[in-house]
């Protein structure tokens, strides 16, 4: 990609003074998000039945899954049916989490689990050389219960868990999962930006449809994946 469309030129005094009036802003944001971390802590949660999963190993408790944890956040992947390749937005955002260790001390882990039988949601794992742990929901309703029923979309669902009882404590889906991703705001950070046809871009920066530029499921499994 080149385009002839850049930044205006200035002075580095120039330069400071813009930077620092965008800091401003920066800052109120970082503050905003504290805020809504503090709220988010303080949010009600509620009961979830003794769901049954399917792992590696076999059928397993939603309980234990948190594998003696007291938190869990999990990654409901989208899932098609017959579908060789599945959600390229899940397949991407997922291969991003290869070193999880760092939430052990935090009393923490993260999963993905998705509608697809598990037989072929770890073929799917095998193929695209995801590091995460995955389990099926296949067999059960929880998969629906939390926001992400067969053949629609993709959530972030976190749950603690008290003796052998576990609660739902938070929700996002759609864009809400940006903020767990190192993706959008590294390239959020360059000039040109996602360069996609909704962003606000002075004229002549490079624009293309949304998801164009996205890593396909292909390209995932051609980095990092085991070949069938």
């Amino acid at each position: 990609m080149s385009t002839e469309a850049l930044p205006p030129v200035v002075d580095a005094e120039t330069w400071q003074r813009e930077l620092d009036a965008l800091r401003i802003r920066e800052k109120a944001a970082t503050r905003e998000l504290d805020a809504i971390a503090a709220q988010r802590r303080r949010l009600p949660m509620v009961e979830l039945p003794d769901y049954t999963l399917e792992g590696e190993q076999g059928p397993v408790r939603l309980v234990d899954i948190f594998d003696g944890r007291s938190q869990l956040i999990v990654y409901n992947h989208m899932w098609f049916e017959g579908e060789r390749w599945q959600c390229p937005g899940c397949t991407g955002f997922t291969s991003q989490f290869t070193r999880l260790e760092f939430l052990d001390n935090y009393d923490a882990r993260f999963v993905i689990v998705t509608q697809g039988p598990i037989d072929e949601a770890l073929a799917y794992k095998r193929r695209v050389g995801n590091k995460m742990s995955w389990y099926s929901t296949a067999h059960s309703p929880f998969g629906a219960d939390v926001g992400a029923p067969p053949d629609s979309g993709f959530a972030v669902n976190v749950f603690l868990r008290h003796g052998d009882t576990v609660y739902r404590t938070w929700h996002t889906n759609g864009r809400g999962t940006e903020q767990l991703a190192h993706t959008f705001p590294l390239i959020d950070l360059l000039p040109y930006g996602r360069q996609e046809d909704w962003q606000d871009s002075p004229t002549g920066w490079p624009q293309s449809p949304t998801y164009s530029r996205w890593t396909s499921s292909q390209d995932v499994a051609a980095a990092y994946g085991e070949p069938d």
